[in-house]
């Protein structure tokens, strides 16, 4: 699942640098793409779970694999007008390669153990975006965006063969008889906070990003942007090999106020590059831990039944919040300073984050007893 993500990590600035360079439009036309891009796959991946569960992982993995297949490697010939009309239904085809791999992972790992699963699978997730964005980046500027959208297009058809061959399990032997119960007996309002906690969370870590650019951008160090953000890997890597080592960690929602609280002094420091680089490391030693933390819960509160629908809902709030935090906190920094960028981001997430909880908090005490409680 490491080298199935490569590709989609690079997809987002692959495709920028495609639309800015090899079809001379602006950053803004750029960012139309990826918006409508992201907002298929939010839209796509609990479908393609509620079919995974339903029919089994080869025949959605075929499917969109194909489609996903022939977008990219149509995308270097297309005219932006067909290239934005076409974005949001290939975003909705997308391999939903995340919802997958902690599907099989619930699968292939008994209860106790999950939690070092799934925090491997996160420290997964942060090393692969160390990597593919850096490959993608290199392509397109060294040969060509033609080059690298190609590329894309040919590794994912190797994932998609590669994973419709090994064809690993998505139920537990545990799990018992396959069903799938109504949607308001498991769409439950803890369930509902855990989702608006991760959306909460990816809006924080999206807009931290946008941060971080445009105060190396003031101080004149842009060029240490890469390093920056791959200190910030680093730290959040340590930090989910704490969370999954130690018996017992801080809860999902504890773990994303704290995450969010700690980017708003980063603000203070925003040179060199290298002070802020360590200001940030506290907030970063929880973005593993917090990712980790919310499939776990993820996984304990749906049903195996609809576990793939549910995993599909996790991918989408997380893309929405990447899709929100990056206008949010932009425009947040365009009517004030980078400074201020951090305290939107944090702030928001902080926001988002109550929201959750009260949702929690005030559901009906029925309900609120069917589900595991937060810590």
């Amino acid at each position: 699942m490491f080298l199935a993500r490569l590709p989609g990590t690079a997809v987002g600035i692959t495709l920028t640098l495609h639309v800015v360079t090899g079809l001379g439009r602006g950053y803004g036309a750029a960012g139309l793409v990826g918006t409508a891009t992201t907002l298929g796959s939010a839209i796509g991946a609990p479908v393609a779970g509620r079919l995974i569960d339903r029919h089994g992982l080869r025949p959605v993995v075929a499917t969109c694999g194909l489609a996903s297949t022939g977008y990219y490697l149509a995308t270097p010939h297309l005219p932006y007008e067909f290239l934005v009309l076409i974005a949001l239904p290939a975003g909705m085809f997308a391999v939903p390669l995340g919802s997958i791999s902690r599907q099989v992972l619930t699968a292939l790992v008994p209860p106790p153990h999950r939690r070092p699963a799934y925090t491997l699978d996160s420290i997964s997730i942060e090393s692969s975006f160390m990597i593919g964005p850096t490959v993608g980046i290199a392509v397109s500027t060294q040969i060509s965006s033609t080059a690298a959208l190609t590329g894309l297009g040919l590794t994912l058809a190797i994932v998609t063969v590669v994973l419709c061959l090994r064809n690993p399990p998505i139920r537990h032997p545990e799990d018992g008889p396959a069903g799938r119960p109504p949607l308001r007996t498991w769409l439950t309002p803890a369930l509902a906070a855990t989702l608006i906690v991760i959306f909460g969370a990816l809006f924080c870590l999206i807009g931290t990003e946008v941060a971080v650019l445009a105060a190396l951008r003031a101080t004149g160090e842009v060029a240490w942007t890469g390093v920056v953000i791959t200190l910030m890997c680093v730290a959040s890597i340590a930090g989910g090999m704490v969370h999954g080592a130690v018996r017992r960690s801080l809860s999902q929602p504890t773990l994303m106020v704290l995450l969010s609280v700690l980017v708003i002094p980063a603000g203070l420091f925003p040179h060199p590059w290298w002070l802020l680089a360590l200001a940030l490391v506290p907030t970063n030693l929880l973005c593993a831990p917090t990712l980790s933390a919310t499939a776990e819960q993820i996984g304990e509160l749906a049903p195996p039944g609809v576990r793939g629908q549910a995993m599909g809902l996790l991918d989408s709030a997380t893309r929405l919040g990447v899709a929100l935090g990056n206008p949010v906190v932009g425009f947040a920094i365009d009517h004030s300073t980078p400074a201020f960028g951090f305290a939107a981001a944090g702030s928001g997430g902080v926001v988002i984050a109550f929201a959750g909880l009260a949702v929690r908090r005030f559901a009906p005490a029925r309900t609120r007893q069917e589900v595991p409680q937060f810590d």
